[in-house]
């Protein structure tokens, strides 16, 4: 009876040491490589369609296009998140994220030829990168100031509109994992994302839509001005 037990305890010892080692292993090959992620940013995979991001977002994910959104510093959850949303969840339907319109965004045929270990990597390696203070976006319009400033830090609490520092910080710096960060970014894409929430082309927050549902054009546009300026 000893033996038996035994070797039952020497078996069950075994088999906890390779599960173990097994989610070990699992556990390392999960880590984003930042050094894979700076390759993939600067050359793209052409073979797989994957156009190199530095072409548009600039050195290091610090854009000089308005059109195309700063990138460097955001939350590494947060841009894994957006490139998944960007392709549709399955077969036949559309993308929580989509362009103007309802059109499929640009970023849809990336992304759809990026792996999971891609996206992780490339986002990875963004959310370490420094925004370049010398090319990162400030507010420009001195009219609006004062609401965007009121927008930003109170809400709009008669349209129950809340603060949007109380998800993106008071510096606009976001809560890492959860919420982006807005400080830095060009006023006309932070536009462009409220307007794009609002009229449910972009679905993939339904609480952003519902903010935005109870703000007008001039809302948007003051707060969008005034974010961009917050450091």
């Amino acid at each position: 009876m000893k033996r038996v037990l035994s070797k039952f305890i020497i078996t069950s010892s075994l088999i906890a040491g390779c599960s173990v080692l097994n989610f070990a292993y699992a556990a390392e090959a999960a880590k984003p490589d930042l050094q894979k992620g700076e390759q993939l940013y600067i050359n793209g995979n052409m073979s797989k369609g994957v156009l190199a991001c530095v072409t548009c977002h600039g050195e290091a994910g610090n854009s000089t296009l308005a059109a195309n959104p700063n990138l460097a510093q955001q939350p590494f959850e947060y841009i894994v998140k957006q490139l998944h949303d960007f392709n549709p969840k399955r077969e036949g339907a559309s993308a929580e994220r989509l362009g103007a319109g309802g059109s499929p965004s640009i970023m849809a045929s990336i992304a759809a030829g990026m792996s999971e270990e891609e996206m992780r990597d490339v986002a990875f390696y963004l959310s370490q990168q420094k925004l370049n203070p010398e090319t990162a976006a400030t507010a420009t319009n001195l009219e609006t100031l004062e609401r965007g400033q009121k927008i930003w830090r109170g809400g709009l609490p008669e349209r129950g509109v809340p603060a949007c520092a109380a998800c993106h910080a008071p510096n606009g710096a976001g809560i890492p994992g959860q919420y982006p960060r807005l400080g830095g970014q060009f006023p006309s894409y932070l536009a462009e994302q409220l307007h794009l929430f609002r009229e449910g082309h972009r679905g993939n927050n339904i609480m952003m839509h519902d903010i935005t549902d109870r703000m007008t054009d001039k809302d948007i546009e003051a707060v969008a001005d005034y974010a961009a300026g917050l450091r």
